[in-house]
């Protein structure tokens, strides 16, 4: 039986055993002082302690280190990342930066001073960069009666091959550690514990790894193929005699790691296995539960399981993805908030020691202080628990614990520097951070200070961190939530039960019948029909144009608080039907769960955008004077015509939607023919949202007859239309024709796609250009106005860069839209499929093939094609394929690039994947794009965060979701008033 003992009985016990801790980790020598002031790698940290400008520049410049392959690259950067104006540099470091040229002498001395430095400071992290190093370190810790776990480094696993490579890896690592086990001489306080033997060997594992498209949403898919390979691993482990533990990683996988492993666990084949381990992070606010929960199931399973429990090596991650997402913040915000969580879960861990071998992983002496106190006050067997430190960062707490006699395990990651700069990087951070108690023991803060017990602030710390103080942006759905999965499944079957249904106009408040109707099919499934659609005769779309005009003028008369309060009725109803609207979107144009999702959020936030928008310009501008008042307003223009597209079917639609109707003008939505179902939900939802009759009409029709129709009509206005180049050119044309009995020129706001391109340079971080280029290419299959469809490539990295992007699009999953598991989904419709597959034939003939996928037989399907050896000037390097479909181009040099890049007749959106900063401030400079992202994916813009639009041919106008946007649907107008009468007239602040 567990005995359970009051908490202040731990406290006296764990102040007294932090004193003894932290007294032998103070123990140092005047000569160890000496050496470490006379090393650069201790001044490179010391520097970054005492200097937070120089801490970022510093750990910029090593992160992109290893991309660097030149003595004179190397000191270039140096230059440019320490050269940094907000950068204030030691003595030392600015008289070894002072060189004129990279090339020179002391520009090579200073390279291979700090990269030398640097290569230090990642061996005092990364325990070997190859077997031979790794044994060697593992011999060494054996003698210290040190145990040990490897972990192979590696961050970002993006294709097929490099999963099955990081099994390979591990398979082979544990024959060669089980090989020379067989050698070790038995060091009893490691090896056993309580008359039982102790796995000599250990490898830590991360579940990502073993499948390049692990996704929480496709929690099955997923699940299948990690466990198909961790059974491989697991078994290899069991004839080895090698103890397995999983590492948590970032907390969108933890719900769907801790459900892959419970499931495998209990299987037959591996639920007596007790020298397996599972990871658990301080810093979650749901660890308690999570710790409980786990008890439980360790209690069905029967086994005892290892618990190793960590404090969590992602806060700034996790913080950051929060506040962009506008998601709760899963961490706690305050150190010693998870300082105070720690010691309550190893309370927690300790006191079910029959279930759980605990794995206290910390360098924070009071925390494992704490742990030992309850441990030896429970008088827990030596086998139920065991201490954990990380290679090179608590020496010697790790030493002090071995002289106490407890079984000490350290975490060493091994392999190659390049793949090891993320994990060197967190152990940086780690290291120098204000609140790190590696740092403030090393600065000899006051004993009492270091072991009292951590008090978290009263102040409460926020669950959302808001990014942007001006516009709170409509959280996506996190999928990684089970509850969100099921929701999306449930609104999956309701909306299927809802297909077939016939859509009508909407004119003047009244749904009219029509003579002609279409299908609008499923372009995943092109027999099964999504509904059937009213098409707007002629006639109709006259009638239509009446009542818009009968009902303007009191619509412009509406106070504009009432027009945004309309709005943000439809965004809150938007939200309540969100996981509905989401599943038109997929069935009824073949966009994946994920980005559907967040084309909803999107309507949502044009709604409530502009209608703040509109209350801040409806204040209008007074530049009043004594004896005069002078006013500058705005009017709306009149009648609009939005003519929407397809591959934004709720977003955009109701962006031109509403940005027309908030700013008083009577409006008249004529979506594609292939999205009217979705554009028929809008109309509903605007209904509902009390929309008078007659101000918004619903006109679904033929572009060429309806939709010319509207834009030559005399009595329109304004004309918001996102579609082809070919198609917004001609709406420009006519719309410029003054048509009889026409007193106004028409505006027109077009946006008409783009040839978009992402530069990579050689100094790029390949994972993130690899997986960006992939993601911006393929999502949606090409079909979003800001994909990417060429790639620009300098030529040290080419080749690498072509291989890669060539296996992380062969480990794309092409398949139906519904399906959680699809990336890649079909295109809209027959002609689309028809023209994409002539533009890759034209590209046949003008370039090689690198990879070219099969796609599924239904539906309108094209696999993803990439070209390499493109010219600039090819037909698929300048025409726009909207398709999945991709041109890789070789340049010499980055000057080249931004040539090459600008070389289209768009200029729509653009990206840079680089971490030299003069070509990220040339990109800024002279990329001709609308939108230009920086080492990110270049699709996917969020209202008021990046106003999205372009130039050149890619359209006319301002930006939409933008603080100009809806200046284009009104016009100004002054006032002027002399207010003087006889020559008096009121002063202001005059008796």
């Amino acid at each position: 039986m567990v005995l359970q003992v009051e908490k202040s009985n731990y406290e006296a016990k764990t102040q007294e055993i932090a004193r003894q801790l932290l007294a032998a980790t103070r123990d140092r020598s005047f000569f160890a002082g000496l050496r470490d002031q006379m090393r650069w790698d201790d001044k490179l940290l010391a520097w970054a302690m005492s200097n937070p400008g120089l801490r970022v520049q510093l750990f910029r410049f090593i992160d992109c280190l290893p991309a660097l392959h030149s003595k004179s690259e190397i000191a270039a950067h140096l230059q440019e990342y320490l050269g940094d104006p907000s950068v204030e540099l030691p003595t030392a470091l600015k008289g070894m930066l002072n060189f004129a040229s990279p090339d020179s002498m002391p520009g090579q001395v200073a390279a291979t001073t700090v990269s030398t430095a640097v290569e230090a400071l990642a061996h005092k992290y990364i325990a070997g960069e190859n077997i031979k190093q790794v044994l060697k370190t593992i011999e060494r810790l054996r003698k210290e009666k040190m145990a040990f776990t490897i972990d192979i480094l590696g961050e970002a696993v993006i294709t097929e091959v490099e999963a099955q490579y990081y099994l390979d890896r591990y398979l082979e690592l544990m024959e060669q550690l089980a090989e020379a086990a067989k050698s070790w001489s038995n060091v009893a306080q490691i090896d056993q514990a309580d008359n039982q033997p102790i796995s000599k060997v250990q490898v830590s594992v991360k579940l990502t790894a073993f499948y390049s498209q692990f996704d929480p949403l496709d929690a099955q898919g997923s699940e299948a193929k990690v466990s198909s390979r961790i059974r491989i691993l697991l078994r290899r482990a069991a004839e080895l005699g090698v103890a397995v533990h999983f590492d948590m990683e970032q907390y969108a996988y933890k719900d769907i790691t801790l459900a892959i492993l419970k499931e495998l666990l209990l299987e037959d084949e591996f639920r007596t296995r007790t020298d397996i381990g599972i990871t658990i992070q301080a810093y979650l606010r749901d660890s308690e539960q999570d710790v409980r929960d786990l008890i439980s199931w360790v209690k069905q399973r029967g086994y005892p399981l290892t618990v190793r429990l960590v404090k969590g090596a992602y806060w700034d991650q996790e913080t950051i993805k929060a506040a962009q997402k506008d998601w709760e913040q899963p961490v706690f915000n305050d150190k010693a908030a998870t300082d105070v969580n720690f010691e309550k879960l190893t309370q927690i861990l300790l006191e079910n020691h029959e279930y759980i071998y605990s794995a206290i992983g910390s360098h924070n002496v009071r925390s494992q202080a704490h742990a030992i106190a309850i441990a030896e006050t429970l008088n827990i067997p030596r086998r139920r628990f065991e201490m954990q430190v990380l290679y090179g960062m608590g020496d010697k707490l790790a030493k002090a614990l071995v002289e106490r006699g407890y079984r000490v395990r350290v975490y060493c990651p091994y392999g190659e520097l390049l793949p090891g700069m993320a994990y060197l990087i967190r152990r940086l951070l780690e290291n120098t951070a204000n609140s790190s108690f590696l740092r403030q023991n090393m600065e000899e803060r006051p004993v009492e200070e270091l072991i009292a017990p951590p008090k978290v602030s009263s102040k409460p710390s926020p669950l959302t961190p808001r990014s942007s103080p001006l516009f709170p942006n409509v959280a996506d759905v996190d999928f990684s939530k089970m509850e969100q999965r099921e929701r999306s499944q449930q609104a999956f079957a309701s909306v299927h039960q809802q297909l077939g249904k016939t859509y009508l106009p909407l004119i003047n408040g009244e749904y009219v019948n029509t003579k002609e109707s279409i299908d609008s099919l499923n372009p995943s499934n092109s027999s099964e029909i999504i509904g059937k659609v009213g098409l707007l005769s002629v006639e109709q779309a006259e009638q239509a144009m009446q009542a818009a005009k009968a009902a303007f003028p009191a619509w412009k008369r509406t106070p504009a608080s009432d027009r945004a309060k309309i709005l943000r009725k439809a965004a809150d109803l938007m939200e309540q039907r969100r996981a509905e609207l989401s599943c038109w979107i997929v069935l009824e144009v073949g966009k994946p769960v994920r980005e559907a999702d967040a084309e909803v959020s999107e309507a949502i936030d044009f709604c409530r955008y502009y209608a703040d928008e509109m209350e801040r310009l409806d204040g209008g501008v007074n530049y009043d004077i004594p004896g005069e008042n002078n006013r500058y307003h705005y009017q709306p223009r009149g009648i609009a015509i939005v003519i929407s597209p397809w591959n934004f079917p709720l977003a955009i639609a109701t962006g031109m939607t509403v940005a027309a109707l908030v700013t008083g003008n009577c409006t008249l939505l004529k979506p594609a023919e292939t999205s009217s179902v979705i554009a028929a939900k809008i109309a509903e939802i605007l209904v509902d949202a009390g929309i008078p009759k007659g101000v918004f009409q619903y006109v679904p029709g033929k572009g060429s007859q309806v939709g010319a129709y509207f834009v030559n009509h005399p009595d329109t206005h304004l004309i918001a239309f996102t579609g082809s180049q070919e198609v917004g050119c001609r709406i420009y044309a006519d719309a410029a024709i003054l048509k009889p009995g026409q007193k106004h020129l028409k505006r027109v706001i077009a946006e008409m796609g783009g040839k978009n391109a992402i530069i990579v340079d050689e100094s790029a971080d390949l994972d993130q250009a690899v997986a960006g280029v992939v993601q911006s290419a393929f999502g949606y299959s090409g079909q979003k106005c800001s994909a990417c469809s060429r790639v620009i490539v300098l030529e040290p990295i080419y080749e690498t860069f072509i291989q890669r992007v060539a296996e992380a699009t062969r480990s794309l999953n092409i398949g139906a839209a519904e399906l959680p598991s699809t990336q890649v989904g079909p295109v809209i419709d027959a002609t689309a499929q028809a023209r994409i597959k002539e533009y890759i034939e034209k590209g046949r003939a003008e370039a090689e093939v690198a990879v070219e996928l099969s796609a599924p037989d239904t539906g309108y399907f094209i696999g993803p094609v990439v070209f390499s050896e493109v010219s600039p000037t090819a037909t698929i390097a300048q025409e726009e394929i909207f398709g999945p479909v991709v041109a890789v181009i070789l340049v010499k040099d980055f000057a080249e690039a931004i040539a090459v890049a600008n070389g289209t007749n768009y200029a729509l959106t653009g990206g840079i994947y680089s971490r030299t900063p003069s070509h990220i401030e040339i990109a800024q400079q002279e990329f001709e794009v609308g939108n230009l992202y920086i080492n990110r994916t270049i699709t996917g813009a969020i209202v008021a965060r990046q106003p999205f639009g372009g130039f050149k041919l890619s359209g006319v106008g301002s930006k939409a979701g933008g603080p100009d946007y809806l200046l284009q649907f009104l016009e100004p107008r002054h006032i002027t008033e002399n207010i003087q009468r006889q020559g008096f007239a009121p002063i202001e602040g005059a008796d």
